[in-house]
C-alpha cells in the first residue's frame, strides 16, 4: 500500500524506482480511509539516507501512510544540505498540537557523550514526554532506543571495550509477543555502536519486556506490554552497503575500525556485502504498525490522548 511523502523529497524517487507505491497528496485526498500519521523524529547525520530507509520498510504493508519529519530545532546537521531541512523538515513546536498514531526515534551519533551532554538533550526530552499523551505508539531506534530506555525508566548505557560493528544473529524469546510474528528461529540485524544496555538492568524494570536478544549484541528489542513504547538496539533499517560506508569511512580518516563481522563473504572487504537481515526488518516493521499502531490506535486520532493506558 501506498507511503505518503512529499513528492520533491529524494526519497520519492528512490522508492518509485524501486516499484514502491508512493502516492501524491491529491490522490490521497480522494481516497475514504484515514492514513496512518507516522511521525519521524530524525537525529542520523545522513538524513536523506536515513527518511529513505524508513519509507521503503513503511510502505510495506497493505496499511496507508502519512510521514512527517521533524529534527530538533537550533542544531544544524553537517551532512545534509540546509535547502532540504527547510524543504522537508519541521521543528516540534511546529507539531506538538498534532496527535500521531506512532513516532520513530532514529539512533545519534553521540553515544560518546552523557545524555545531558547532548545538544539537543531538553528538547528530546520534551519529545519523549510529550509522545506519552499525544502518540499511540513510539519505535525508539539504537541511541535513540538508550535515549528512550534512560530517560523513561533510568536505564544507564555502558561503553563497551571495542565497536560492536556488523551482523548478528539473533532469536525471539517471548513469541507472545506479535512484533516478531512470523519470524525465523535465528534472524540478522546490523549493528553499529560504542555502547550497550545491560539486561540485569531491564530485568529490574517490572513494566518492561525483553522481546529478542543476541549472543554477540545483547538485549536487541523490548517494549512495555502495550507496546506504546518499543526500543530497537540494532539498525534493521540499514542499506546493503550502509555498513561498508560507515567502515570505508573510519578506515580512510585512520580510526581502528575491523571489518564488519558476517558482512563480506569470507570477510573479504573486496567482494560486495551480503544483505541478510532484509526480510527480517520487512516483518518488524510491518508488525509493529499492524499490530502496535493499525489495529489499536482509536479512528479518531484525538482520543489518543484519552486513552493512555
Amino acid at each position: 500500500m501506498p507511503i505518503r511523502i512529499p513528492n520533491e523529497l529524494p526519497a520519492a524517487k528512490t522508492l518509485k524506482d524501486e516499484n514502491i507505491f508512493v502516492m501524491t497528496e491529491q490522490r490521497a485526498v480522494t481516497q475514504d480511509i484515514r492514513a496512518l500519521k507516522i511521525l519521524l523524529l530524525n537525529l542520523m547525520p545522513t538524513k536523506i539516507a536515513t527518511e529513505t530507509q524508513l519509507s521503503r520498510l513503511l510502505s510495506n504493508t497493505p496499511l496507508q501512510v502519512e510521514l512527517e519529519l521533524i529534527a530538533p530545532q537550533g542544531h544544524v546537521p553537517k551532512n545534509t544540505p540546509q535547502e532540504h531541512m527547510l524543504a522537508f523538515y519541521r521543528h516540534f513546536s511546529d507539531v506538538r498540537e498534532n496527535n500521531y498514531d506512532g513516532m520513530v526515534i532514529t539512533g545519534a551519533p553521540v553515544e560518546h557523550l552523557p545524555f545531558e551532554e547532548v545538544e539537543y538533550w531538553p528538547e528530546l526530552c520534551e519529545i519523549m514526554e510529550w509522545s506519552k499523551t499525544h502518540v499511540h505508539s513510539t519505535f525508539h531506534i539504537c541511541w535513540g532506543a538508550q535515549a528512550g530506555l534512560y530517560y523513561h525508566y533510568g536505564i544507564q548505557k555502558y561503553p563497551l571495550e571495542k565497536k560492536l560493528f556488523g551482523v548478528f544473529p539473533h532469536v525471539v524469546e517471548r513469541r507472545s509477543n506479535m512484533l516478531f510474528r512470523g519470524s525465523d528461529d535465528v534472524f540478522m540485524v546490523p549493528h553499529s555502536r560504542h555502547t550497550t544496555i545491560r539486561r540485569e538492568d531491564v530485568e529490574k524494570v517490572p513494566s518492561l519486556k525483553i522481546l529478542a536478544t543476541s549472543a554477540q549484541a545483547g538485549v536487541y528489542a523490548l517494549s512495555t506490554e502495550s507496546g506504546r513504547q518499543i526500543f530497537i538496539t540494532g539498525h534493521s533499517e540499514y542499506d546493503a552497503r550502509t555498513l561498508e560506508q560507515e567502515y570505508r569511512r573510519d578506515k580512510d580518516l585512520g580510526k581502528p575500525i575491523a571489518v564488519p563481522e558476517n558482512y563480506y563473504p569470507n570477510d573479504d572487504d573486496t567482494q560486495p556485502p551480503r544483505v541478510t537481515w532484509r526480510s527480517c526488518a520487512n516483518l518488524l516493521y510491518s508488525n509493529w504498525l499492524n499490530y502496535f499502531v493499525y489495529q489499536t490506535t482509536p479512528y479518531d486520532i484525538s482520543e489518543i490522548q484519552r486513552n493512555r493506558t
